[in-house]
C-alpha cells in the first residue's frame, strides 16, 4: 500500500508534467517550433517548379532544421531548470533518489515534443499544398513510404528532444548544453555534409544528424547510399540516434546519482 505522501514515479511525473506546463517558455517553445518549420517549408516550397527533383515528402519535411532546433531548446530547458534556477537541492530532497526525476523529464518533454511534431508536420503539409498543386506532387498519408516518414519525422524531434534533456541535465548550464547540441546537431553535420568524402561521410553517418534519414524520401535515400559512408537506410539512422539518446540520458543519470546536484 502506497503511503499517503509517498514519493511514487507517477507524483514526480505529475509534478515534472505541471512544472513544464506552467512555464511560459513551454508555450512559446512550441510555438515557435511550429510556426519556424512550417514558414521555413512555405518558403522553400516558393522556389519549386515542375519537373524539380521534389516529392511531397521532401518538401513538407523541409522544415525540419528550425524544427529540431527548436524541440532541442525545450530539452536543454527542461534538463538544465533546477540546475539554471538553484532549484535542485529542493527537488532532490524531495526525490531523494534523484533518478526518477530525469526518467520523468524525460517522459514529458518527449511527450510535448510528439504534439509539437505532429503539428509542425500538418502545418508544413498545409502550407505546402500550393507549391505541391503547381510542381505535379503529391502527399498522402495513405502511401507507404509518406506514412513512414511521417512517423519518421515525429520520432526524430523526439529523439532531438530527449538528447536535449540529457545534455541539459549533463552539462547544467543552458549555454553549454545548447552550444553543444547545435554543434552536434547541425554545425558538424553541415561542415563535414560540405566536404564529401569517406572519411567524412563516415563521422557524419555516426553523429545524431543521421536520424534525419527516419524521414528521407527514397530519392534521399538513394544519394545517402551512393556517398562514401556507409549505407544505414532509413531506420539505421534512426538507430544511431537512439544510441546517442541513450549515451547521454546514461551519462546524465549517472552524474546525477553520483556526483553533487548544485
Amino acid at each position: 500500500m502506497v503511503q499517503h505522501g509517498a514519493v511514487t514515479p507517477p507524483r514526480v511525473l505529475h509534478a515534472e508534467w505541471t512544472r513544464l506546463a506552467s512555464l511560459t517558455s513551454t508555450s512559446w517553445v512550441v510555438i515557435g517550433t511550429v510556426v519556424a518549420a512550417s514558414s521555413l517549408a512555405f518558403g522553400l516550397g516558393l522556389f519549386v517548379g515542375p519537373g524539380d527533383a521534389v516529392t511531397g515528402t521532401s518538401l513538407a519535411a523541409s522544415g525540419s532544421l528550425l524544427a529540431q532546433l527548436g524541440v532541442l531548446v525545450l530539452g536543454v530547458l527542461v534538463g538544465t531548470g533546477d540546475f539554471a534556477t538553484g532549484t535542485s537541492l529542493a527537488t532532490y530532497a524531495a526525490v531523494p533518489r534523484r533518478l526518477p526525476v530525469l526518467v520523468a523529464q524525460i517522459v514529458v518533454v518527449a511527450a510535448v515534443a510528439l504534439v509539437t511534431a505532429v503539428v509542425a508536420l500538418a502545418a508544413s503539409v498545409l502550407v505546402t499544398t500550393p507549391a505541391r498543386t503547381g510542381s505535379g506532387v503529391s502527399w498522402e498519408l495513405a502511401d507507404p513510404a509518406t506514412l513512414r516518414a511521417a512517423a519518421g519525422y515525429v520520432l526524430f524531434l523526439m529523439g532531438a528532444a530527449v538528447c536535449g534533456v540529457g545534455l541539459g541535465a549533463l552539462l547544467r548550464r543552458p549555454p553549454a548544453a545548447l552550444t553543444t547540441g547545435v554543434l552536434l546537431f547541425v554545425v558538424v553535420d553541415q561542415v563535414l555534409a560540405a566536404n564529401p568524402g569517406r572519411v567524412t561521410d563516415t563521422v557524419r553517418a555516426l553523429l545524431p544528424g543521421s536520424g534525419t534519414r527516419l524521414f528521407a524520401d527514397d530519392a534521399q535515400l538513394a544519394a545517402s547510399a551512393a556517398g562514401g559512408g556507409p549505407d544505414l537506410g532509413a531506420w539505421g539512422g534512426g538507430l544511431v540516434l537512439s544510441v546517442w539518446c541513450v549515451v547521454l540520458v546514461l551519462l546524465a543519470g549517472y552524474r546525477l546519482a553520483r556526483h553533487d546536484i548544485t
